[in-house]
């Protein structure tokens, strides 16, 4: 359970004036010295004339941590309240952001005579409380400068950010920061029948049920940012790029479709227990299901930055909050976002072929959202004696990748050169098609294999803003079944040298994480301000240790002289290939009872399969685990060998 600070609770007076039971039998009982303290000190008012949003502080009071452990609590007691687990999320910490502060000073250095424009736009989604107010008041621009001594823009996307969107028509098909607020002071949740009373009273707002707040559509005008590019100059070229686009990948999936998943089921998990979400109202009934306010995502470095840095970013979160967002991100990272599978195909010619399988398990590319960060699958083959015989994707001492070439890591179906890593991410390119980390040059895609989610096509209306760029493109085994699209899965094969080599080896393979990766920085060291020269001292000062996502090993793979892919007798069909089902069925057998059919995996391990032999036929039934099998067939001296893809 996470060690909370009380925060503001709202006066009792409410309670009675509704005539609920206190959750005490008196004022004291109900409020601690410091809940006094803190209500004495930041006063719960109400919106004024002028005023259209609240600071999340005045949320904490109904909505933060309950010292009697009544309401936001699980069926277990354990704290599970809104505030503490929203405010050390990314969302919470959007306005102080000392990487985004750091981008936004690049790019109106790079073109100054766009600066307010520029900075207006990107506080649209970082800062959209302070950003609307300004709007809404007739304020042309909202810059860094606003923001920094405006208290709505820095709570960064807060709960009346989210909550006060209203169900638009244009939700949905507006993006870029364009959010449809309700500014007649309603507030929208998930949960029919909200008790008006309260809300109405101390902070000036109607709580009303909003199924929308469940859609992933809410999420939509920040999560799909659509820029206008400009020249080398800073001239607008009259095109758009695509920075990008985690609604659009979402919408071309089976995500919202078939498999009936939003955003909010991966980064606000349901739990079923009936959660009391306000405190001191014992009357209200538990709401079931409960969405955590965690919002994890993947960037557990910029989390683990602003921790260490936390008192001169004005973030004032107790280290155990930072500590339970941190666990919830690597969580969604280990368990929810990938899943990795090394095999071992053959030998033959000096060289051991394996293929290592990656299935994406999110509801959008991988990785996704800002365009620097990238993973990397790294492929590491170990000898008996643990000498290193191949190694791919490994980091150098700056956590950079080795062997980069430039200008950047071409997509690869194959590697079978220790100097070939498999990187996957979006290049920008400029007008000229050179590389550029500048959002406003970003012209084209020189590269984008990051790997779709399962059920992407090109074929899909939204394919034109969430397109595969470059060698991925041409890939059979890149979110391919043999020709068929949507697998969500890439195949990478690796040719691995033996140099003679016999005996046993160790295959490790492995995808790790980047959130920042230190090439994405070079452009921007050539340039200085106060927002730069701080974010750099707090990036070189970091742990920028890249996160390990998923990896799979195989031990003990035996490697022989003189083995080779056995040939095939290519009147023996079987099929299909892949299978979903894991059964397979083999034609075109000999005649006569010396017939054997073995099953190996891609160890080579024999393993226990029913088979069916009839005639010139055989039903095989394989394991319940999907993975790449081999089926020997041994009919007198004639001995064939098929490869089995299965795929569930």
């Amino acid at each position: 359970m996470k060690l909370r600070t009380t925060g503001i609770v709202i006066i009792a007076a409410v309670i009675l004036i509704l005539k609920l039971p206190l959750t005490g039998n008196t004022k004291k009982a109900f409020h601690s010295p410091e809940d006094i303290q803190f209500f004495s000190n930041h006063k719960i008012t109400p919106l004024d004339t002028g005023q259209y949003f609240h600071l999340p502080q005045q949320c904490k009071g109904c909505h933060g941590f309950d010292s009697l452990h009544l309401a936001n609590v699980d069926i277990n007691g354990h704290d599970i309240n809104l505030y503490d687990d929203w405010e050390t999320s990314m969302m919470g910490m959007s306005g102080i952001d000392p990487l985004w502060k750091a981008k936004v000073s690049h790019e109106i250095q790079v073109n100054p005579g766009h600066a307010n424009e520029l900075q207006t736009l990107c506080t649209s989604c970082h800062a959209p409380l302070g950003h609307y107010t300004a709007f809404y008041k007739g304020q042309p621009f909202y810059t860094l400068a606003d923001l920094a001594n405006d208290s709505l823009g820095q709570s960064g996307v807060s709960c009346h950010s989210c909550h006060a969107i209203k169900d638009s028509t244009s939700l949905g098909y507006s993006f870029t920061g364009e959010i449809p607020y309700d500014t007649n002071r309603n507030i929208y949740g998930p949960f029919p029948g909200p008790m008006p009373g309260p809300m109405q009273l101390y902070v000036s707002l109607t709580p009303n049920y909003g199924p929308h707040m469940s859609d992933s559509k809410t999420c939509s005008p920040c999560h799909t940012l659509i820029s206008h590019s400009v020249d080398l100059t800073g001239t607008p070229t009259g095109s758009t790029f695509v920075e990008q686009a985690v609604y659009q990948e979402y919408l071309n999936s089976e995500y919202p479709t078939s498999l009936q998943t939003t955003c909010q089921n991966c980064h606000m998990p349901k739990i079923e227990d009936p959660i009391k979400i306000a405190n001191g109202y014992t009357a209200l009934p538990g709401r079931t299901p409960f969405n955590l306010h965690s919002f994890a995502g993947a960037n557990a470095f910029m989390v683990n930055l602003i921790k260490n840095n936390k008192t001169s970013l004005g973030s004032s979160a107790p280290d155990a909050n930072f500590d339970s967002t941190l666990v919830a991100i690597n969580n969604l990272l280990k368990t929810q976002t990938l899943a990795v599978n090394a095999n071992f195909d053959s030998t033959a010619s000096d060289t051991a072929y394996f293929n290592v399988s990656l299935l994406n398990k999110a509801g959008h590319k991988f990785p996704s959202g800002y365009p620097s960060r990238r993973a990397v699958l790294q492929f590491v083959a170990i000898k008996a004696n643990g000498d290193t015989l191949f190694s791919s994707g490994l980091f150098d001492s700056n956590f950079e990748v080795k062997n980069i070439p430039s200008p950047y890591s071409p997509h690869f179906n194959t590697i079978n050169q220790e100097s070939q890593s498999q990187i996957y991410e979006m290049v920008m390119g400029d007008v000229n098609g050179n590389i550029t980390t500048v959002l406003e040059r970003a012209f084209s895609q020189l590269k984008d294999n990051r790997i779709p989610p399962f059920g992407f096509t090109t074929t899909h209306a939204s394919y034109d803003t969430v397109k595969i760029v470059g060698d991925a493109l041409t890939d059979p085994d890149f979110n391919k079944t043999l020709t068929v699209e949507g697998s969500g899965r890439d195949i990478v094969h690796y040719n691995i040298p033996l140099n003679g080599y016999t005996g046993a080896l160790t295959i490790s393979a492995a995808v790790y994480y980047q959130a920042v990766p230190p090439g994405w920085l070079s452009e921007m060291r050539n340039f200085t301000s106060a927002e730069i020269d701080s974010f750099l001292s707090m990036y070189d000062n970091a742990d920028r240790s890249p996160i390990l996502v998923s990896n799979d090993t195989l031990n003990n793979v035996l490697i022989t002289t003189g083995i080779a892919s056995p040939k095939n007798n290519s009147s023996i069909s079987i099929s299909p290939n892949p299978t979903n089902d894991g059964i397979v069925y083999i034609k075109n057998l000999g005649k006569g009872s010396n017939v054997i059919v073995n099953v190996y995996n891609a160890a080579g391990q024999l393993v226990n399969v029913e088979i069916s032999l009839r005639n010139e036929s055989a039903k095989v039934i394989l394991p319940n685990k999907e993975g790449i099998y081999f089926i020997s067939i041994n009919e007198g001296k004639k001995r064939t060998t098929k490869k089995i893809v299965y795929l569930k």
